[in-house]
C-alpha cells in the first residue's frame, strides 16, 4: 500500500487485530438468531445481549429498544459535538432458517474457512455486514480515542420477518433516530473487484391466496368431472395475471410507475453478462417483460411473482384425490410512485373477479410491505463512501439499483430525516438465504477500510 496512503494505517491496525477479529465474527455467527421461529428465541436474546457487551467495548453507549417482537439494540457516540455531521448506520443481527439443513456442507452455526470464504449462517447476510461495521469503529477509536463525527447504530432483530417490531417503534423513537446521513449496511455488487453502491431498492407487497372446491378431498373417479379442481382453478387464475410478453394484466397495476429519468439510467451500471448470470445460477435470464433489458427488468420495472404453491397430494406414490383446496403465495415487487397496499388491492381483486365458477377463493394480504426508495449520486454522504471504495478498490466506483427490497428502509430514513446511502459488498454468489451461505475474508477486511474511510471523509465534506 502506498505509504502516503490515507488507508495505511487503517489498514495496519485491520492486519494487527485480524486474529482477535476473526474469533469474534465466528462467535456473532455461533448464535442461532433466527428471528422466525420462536423456538430460536433464547438464542436471539444471547447474541443481541453478547452484540450489546461487544459494542459498549468498542466506545459507544447501547440500550436495547423493547418492541412487539425481537429488540433492536441501538447505540450512539456522541463526543465529535454539534458542528459535525451525525451518522446512523442500519445492520441485522437476524438471520434466515437454515432448511434445508442435509443441503450444508458443514453446520450452519459452525462457521468454517474454506478457500478463503466463511461458511455458515448470516456469514455475509448481515451478520458480515454489521460485523465490519464495528471493525471500522474499533479501528477509528484505537487509532484517534475518538471518532471524527458523531455515530448511531440501529441493529435491529426482525428484518428477515418483515421489521415489523423496529417499525412500530420509530414514531416513538425520532429524537434518538435523528441524523444527517443514514447507511443500510445490507447491499451487495456486480462483482468481487468492482465495487458498488447502491442508488434504489424495489418495494414490497405479499399475500396467501387460497382456492377453495369442497368441505373434503374428494375421489378423483367418482368427482372428476363433476367437481371443479381447486387447483385447476388456481392455475388458470393466476395464468391470467401475465400475458405472453410477460406484461403484468392487472388493470391499474402500471398506472403510478415513474421511468427512471435516461440520464440517471446512464449513470447506472447496466452492463449484463447472460453467459455468466447462466453459469452461475443454471437459468436463463428470461422472466419479465420482454421489451425491457434483463436489469430494466430486474431493477426499475415492477413483477408479480409467483413463489409456491401447494394442494392435493405430492409424496411418493399416487393418491387420486381431487383436493379440497389449493394455495399460493403471490409477491409484488415495486418501483417509485407504486403504493403497496393500493397494488395489493388492485391483485386480490383481479384474482376474485377471475376465480372460475363453483370454486371460493380467499385473498390475505399481508401487513407491512415496504415503498420502494431512490438516492442521488449527487447526495454527500453517496460521493464520501464513493471516493472510499474508490481508494479501497483502485478503481471507480460504480452505481447500481437493486431489484429486492429493505422495507424498513424507507420508514428509518423519515423518521431520522437523513439522507441514504445503500452500501454492501455482498455477492450473488454468497448463497444468502440458501444453504452454504458464505463471505469472503478479503470483503470483510475491505468493507470494514471502506466503513471506516467513509465516516472520515464525511467528517470533511
Amino acid at each position: 500500500m502506498d505509504q502516503n496512503s490515507p488507508l495505511k494505517s487503517l489498514d495496519e491496525l485491520y492486519r494487527k487485530n485480524s486474529k482477535e477479529a476473526l474469533k469474534d465474527y465466528f462467535t456473532f455467527l455461533s448464535f442461532e438468531s433466527v428471528s422466525s421461529e420462536p423456538a430460536y428465541q433464547p438464542e436471539m436474546t444471547r447474541c443481541v445481549m453478547w452484540l450489546k457487551d461487544y459494542i459498549e467495548k468498542i466506545g459507544l453507549k447501547c440500550e436495547l429498544w423493547t418492541t412487539p417482537g425481537h429488540p433492536t439494540l441501538f447505540a450512539s457516540w456522541m463526543g465529535a459535538g454539534p458542528d459535525k455531521p451525525t451518522f446512523l448506520i442500519y445492520n441485522h443481527y437476524d438471520v434466515q432458517p437454515v432448511d434445508p439443513i442435509g443441503e450444508w456442507i458443514t453446520p450452519p452455526f459452525e462457521p468454517t474457512i474454506r478457500d478463503g470464504q466463511v461458511y455458515a449462517r448470516g456469514a455475509q447476510d448481515n451478520k458480515g455486514q454489521c460485523f465490519y461495521v464495528l471493525q471500522a469503529l474499533k479501528m477509528l477509536f484505537e487509532r484517534d480515542k475518538c471518532l471524527p463525527i458523531n455515530i448511531k447504530l440501529c441493529i435491529e432483530g426482525e428484518e428477515e420477518c418483515g421489521s415489523h417490531g423496529l417499525t412500530d417503534i420509530l414514531d416513538e423513537r425520532q429524537e434518538q433516530l435523528k441524523a444527517d446521513y443514514l447507511a443500510i449496511v445490507d447491499l451487495g455488487m456486480k462483482s468481487p473487484n468492482q465495487p458498488a453502491l447502491t442508488l434504489g431498492l424495489r418495494g414490497i407487497t405479499t399475500m396467501d391466496v387460497e382456492f377453495i372446491g369442497s368441505n373434503s378431498d374428494m375421489h378423483s373417479g367418482e368427482h372428476g368431472g363433476i367437481a371443479f379442481n381447486p387447483i385447476h382453478a388456481l392455475i388458470q387464475t393466476l395464468d391470467k395475471l401475465r400475458d405472453s410478453s410477460g406484461k403484468i394484466m392487472v388493470p391499474g397495476f402500471y398506472d403510478d410507475v415513474t421511468p427512471l429519468d435516461p440520464a440517471e439510467l446512464h449513470q447506472l451500471a447496466t452492463d449484463f453478462d447472460h453467459s455468466e448470470y447462466k453459469k452461475t445460477f443454471a437459468a436463463d435470464p428470461t422472466g419479465g417483460e420482454k421489451e425491457f433489458s434483463p436489469l430494466e427488468r430486474g431493477w426499475t420495472r415492477p413483477t408479480l411473482e409467483i413463489n409456491g404453491i401447494t394442494g392435493g397430494y405430492s409424496g411418493k406414490g399416487f393418491k387420486t384425490v381431487i383436493p379440497a383446496k389449493a394455495s399460493a403465495k403471490i409477491s409484488c415487487r415495486l418501483v417509485p410512485d407504486q403504493d403497496p397496499e393500493v397494488i395489493a388491492e388492485n391483485v386480490a381483486d383481479f384474482i376474485n373477479e377471475n376465480v372460475p365458477e363453483g370454486v371460493k377463493v380467499q385473498v390475505t394480504l399481508h401487513p407491512g410491505g415496504g415503498v420502494p426508495m431512490r438516492s442521488s449520486p449527487a447526495s454527500k454522504v453517496v460521493k464520501a463512501f464513493s471516493q472510499a471504495f474508490e481508494e479501497v478498490y483502485k478503481v471507480p466506483c460504480q452505481y447500481i439499483l437493486a431489484g429486492g427490497s429493505i422495507p424498513v428502509t424507507a420508514k428509518l430514513a423519515q423518521a431520522s430525516k437523513s439522507e441514504v446511502v445503500l452500501f454492501g459488498l455482498g455477492l450473488a454468489d454468497d448463497h444468502i438465504h440458501a444453504p452454504n451461505e458464505h463471505f469472503g475474508l478479503d470483503r470483510l477486511e475491505k468493507g470494514a477500510l471502506a466503513m471506516a474511510r467513509g465516516i472520515e471523509l464525511l467528517g470533511t465534506i
